[in-house]
């Protein structure tokens, strides 16, 4: 039985470097965060939130790099509308482009193994990678995780983004892979009378869980908010407001530790093949899980 903090929370035994891939090299603008130490590491695609940046993810990529995964973070758009379904065929654009294209861009030293691969994202980032699990854009590689950190289906129920993703049918996501879900406690309240909720219920991470099937994760961060995730400090106008338009905790490092550990822990059991850190998790999350935690589920198989 563990009686301390797991090390997935703490940073990995790998030196990092982080890359800025422009257009002419790839279909999108992109942020990649590999291991700069010898070997063959499993690749994870990083979708971010709406009107964000990628660049506002640095820390959490460098972070999960840190154990040993290649993340490659798409600028999908700078601005955009109530569709996603363009930012769906983006995404596996991208997802096509690193059969040939990622090993072009990467240290020398370092191969990526398209083999073990994951999806991930943030906010609507999240809902797009849950799209491109289910098959609603088609891709040349085949994912074995999803990791979706508060995806939001819309502003309400009724309201969602189009294309909907949420069926409010319980397991009715027919996944080939497992799935994390990750939520934010805060994410529902709204930051003051004028703004709304950032991850309102009825279309954050709990619908979202409720439609996976086993083997999915869920865990809810009890004291922080939908941007906690992001970087110290993100500049720029949407940046600065990042700041104010949702509830929040005290500081972000903590949300972000978190995330980036949940994270690690799950690409190991599912892209890795070795679920010693999710077990950790899931028999002692009060004690392995650095924050508290209002939600700690896990249907593993």
């Amino acid at each position: 039985m563990s009686t301390t903090v797991s090390p997935v929370f703490k940073l990995g035994k790998y030196t990092v470097n982080l890359l800025n891939v422009n257009q002419n090299s790839a279909p999108k603008p992109l942020l990649v965060s590999t291991p700069n130490d010898e070997g063959e590491f499993p690749v994870l695609i990083f979708l971010h939130g709406t009107f964000l940046n990628n660049s506002f993810y640095s820390q959490l990529l460098q972070r999960i790099s840190s154990h040993g995964y290649i993340v490659v973070a798409p600028q999908l758009y700078t601005i955009t509308g109530p569709d996603a379904t363009q930012d769906i065929s983006d995404a596996a654009e991208i997802t096509d482009w690193l059969v040939k294209g990622l090993v072009q861009i990467l240290p020398n030293n370092v191969q990526p193994n398209l083999s073990k691969l994951g999806i991930a994202g943030h906010s609507r980032g999240g809902k797009v990678a849950f799209a491109l699990a289910l098959g609603y854009a088609k891709t040349s590689l085949t994912f074995s995780a999803l990791l979706a950190v508060d995806p939001v289906d819309g502003t309400s129920k009724g309201h969602q983004t189009k294309p909907p993703i949420l069926t409010y049918i319980p397991n009715s996501f027919e996944l080939k892979m497992a799935a994390l879900v990750i939520g934010s406690g805060l994410g529902d309240l709204k930051k003051n009378c004028l703004l709304p909720p950032c991850a309102p219920k009825g279309v954050s991470h709990q619908e979202f869980y409720e439609e996976c099937r086993a083997p999915a994760c869920h865990l809810v961060a009890r004291d922080y908010g939908h941007m906690d995730t992001l970087d110290d400090k993100t500049n720029g106008i949407i940046g600065k407001a990042s700041y104010c338009m949702c509830a929040k905790g005290k500081t972000r490092e903590p949300m972000r530790n978190f995330v980036g550990g949940v994270m690690v822990a799950f690409m190991r059991a599912y892209l890795n093949g070795d679920k010693e850190d999710l077990l950790t998790l899931k028999d002692n999350p009060d004690l392995a899980i650095p924050i508290a935690v209002s939600i700690a589920s896990f249907q593993l198989e």
